[in-house]
């Protein structure tokens, strides 16, 4: 019988897959999101935050996820990139 290893006895080849997609996707969703203000005066974290957490109450969260979508373009029609 061959060792395996720990890892390898925990997950099977269709839940690795599954597990490597939604970790790609969290990576992707994250990378997307703006973070950067064509206004340099606007460029720093509390204008940022103050930003984001208007869109997020114009957007509540909705089952589908449709609300990230839409936060991210209340973001861009703020000036994030």
């Amino acid at each position: 019988m061959q060792n395996r290893g720990a890892a390898n006895c925990l997950f099977s080849p269709p839940l690795r897959l599954l597990s490597n997609l939604l970790l790609g996707v969290v990576l992707l969703g994250c990378s997307i999101y703006p973070d950067v203000n064509v206004e340099d005066a606007k460029n720093n974290k509390a204008t940022f935050k103050r930003d984001a957490l208007d869109c997020a109450q114009a957007y509540p969260e909705a089952d589908s996820g449709a609300h990230v979508k839409q936060r991210i373009s209340c973001m861009n029609l703020k000036g994030w990139h």
